[in-house]
């Protein structure tokens, strides 16, 4: 069963930037690109977050803002697997612990661990949109040649 999704996988547009990512692999790979689709329905990298809903909800009324948990809408084993991938980045990315932890220190684990989901999925968009292979954080690769990608959030 593995090997026929792992094959599936391999046939999507997209599948050697985001299994090239730390903390993800075939199966979790095969999830994310059924689930986002097209990359190029979204305009920047907060669209993605919006749609698997990892953002926050926000309630407002005249000269109230309040902001709530995570909406959840979307698909919840994609939102879940993402999650997942972030735990194990996490680990062992020096690049996404530095960020987990400058925000676990702030607001606590639960909030941290969403906002560097987030912070994973902008650099899985990242490569979906340019069509880049990931090589260490933040640096990608493009038909052998290596850059330092930006993120865009």
């Amino acid at each position: 069963m593995n090997t026929q999704i792992e094959a599936a996988a391999a046939k999507l547009d997209g599948y050697d930037g985001l299994s090239s990512i730390k903390g993800g692999g075939a199966r979790s790979a095969a999830v994310l690109l059924t689930s986002i689709g097209n990359v190029n329905d979204f305009d920047n990298a907060d669209k993605p977050a919006a749609y698997l809903g990892i953002v926050p909800k926000a309630s407002q009324s005249n000269e109230t803002d309040n902001r709530g948990r995570i909406t959840r809408r979307g698909d919840k084993l994609a939102r879940t697997t993402l999650v997942q991938c972030t735990l194990i980045a996490i680990r062992c990315s020096g690049y996404l612990n530095s960020y987990y932890r400058r925000i676990k220190d702030r607001r606590g684990s639960g909030k941290a661990i969403i906002a560097t989901a987030r912070k994973l999925l902008a650099i899985i968009y990242d490569a979906f949109k340019n069509g880049l292979i990931f090589e260490d954080f933040p640096t990608f690769k493009i038909a052998g040649k290596s850059i330092v990608s930006g993120q865009s959030s």
